[in-house]
């Protein structure tokens, strides 16, 4: 682990890269306290605000040393078209009571990072329901980033046990595991996990679509890792401390388990972290298609499905947020790994 960080820290772009993903996690495990709204709370009065400046200088030119927002009015609610009102001003507050929520999902209080009083502030403006897009975006995050450690843990450890088990074996053992997951590979992977997803009835809660997300992913992912390792796995049990285990009367999973998986924790750690953007994408896929997380709660995925509109990407730009939150974890994590 040492030699690890070792060669992040000499890598300017794999330590930005971990920085980046430090502060996503961050903000997605405090997502209650530093979001200003509730994932799911609307301000119907104000449907696709546009981001809230911050300004520290009025139209006069007068520097505040407390951080404001000036009020925005909708003046055609046909287009969605706001003015910015310079003779209302909302004082920015830090710690400020807002809606209870529970702090790490222990304690609970009713204190955010920051907020307005009397007004509302939206830093990545708002959709179409005026929710706003920042807290929502990480609230997503929760389920975004989540999945792709739960669905690589879950997926790498089947397909290293069936790898392992299918190149220490060898024969007919070897020959039927490799067969199968043949056959997973022969299918596309979005394909088979939109009909993976088909077979499930639509009545599901959103905790119960995100659990069977990421054993869909999982049951797509472990074939070609499983080939990967039964090839290693094939060199490794050939080796002087394999044999020395099989003298002294271990059993076969033990083995398998304790002497020659550890030797493929080197590949497996650069595999899961390059495999991690392909679950969050999977998963971004079934929401925008309204088969994965469901409404009110948010995901990166179905918060880009309002942004299949080309009038609404050219007339309300802010709602491509997420994509650029999908775009910096999947760069992060392919140039960590």
């Amino acid at each position: 682990m040492k030699e690890l960080f070792y060669y992040i820290r000499k890598n300017k772009f794999a330590y930005v890269s971990l920085y980046i993903l430090g502060i996503f996690y961050f903000l997605a495990i405090f997502a209650d306290f530093i979001a200003p709204y509730p994932y799911d709370i609307q301000h119907r009065d104000t449907p696709y605000h546009p981001p809230t400046q911050i300004h520290f200088f009025d139209e006069k030119g007068n520097f505040h040393l407390r951080p404001f927002v000036y009020k925005y009015e909708l003046v055609d609610p046909v287009f969605k078209t706001y003015e910015v009102n310079y003779n209302v001003k909302y004082p920015i507050e830090f710690f400020v009571k807002g809606h209870k929520h529970y702090l790490l999902g222990i304690f609970e209080t009713d204190i955010h990072l920051f907020g307005v009083r009397d007004g509302k502030i939206f830093l990545l403006g708002a959709d179409n329901l005026g929710r706003d897009i920042f807290s929502r975006i990480l609230y997503a995050s929760r389920i975004s980033l989540s999945i792709g450690l739960i669905g690589v843990a879950l997926s790498f450890t089947i397909g290293a046990l069936i790898g392992g088990v299918a190149g220490y074996f060898g024969g007919k053992v070897d020959n039927v595991i490799m067969r199968l997951s043949e056959i997973v590979m022969s299918f596309p992977s979005f394909y088979l996990m939109l009909a993976l997803r088909a077979v499930f009835p639509i009545t599901l809660s959103s905790v119960e679509v995100f659990l069977l997300i990421v054993v869909i992913l999982s049951f797509v992912g472990w074939a070609g890792l499983a080939r990967i390792v039964r090839g290693m796995v094939l060199s490794i049990r050939e080796q002087d401390y394999v044999v020395a285990a099989k003298s002294y009367g271990a059993s076969s999973l033990r083995i398998i388990v304790k002497h020659i998986l550890p030797n493929t924790y080197s590949y497996l750690l650069i595999a899961a972290t390059l495999s991690i953007p392909g679950y969050i994408l999977g998963e971004s896929a079934l929401s925008l298609l309204g088969l994965g997380i469901q409404e009110p709660y948010a995901s990166w995925g179905n918060m880009l499905a309002s942004a299949r509109s080309i009038t609404a990407i050219s007339s309300y730009p802010w709602i491509l947020s997420p994509g650029v939150a999908i775009f910096l974890t999947i760069l992060a994590f392919n140039i960590l790994g």
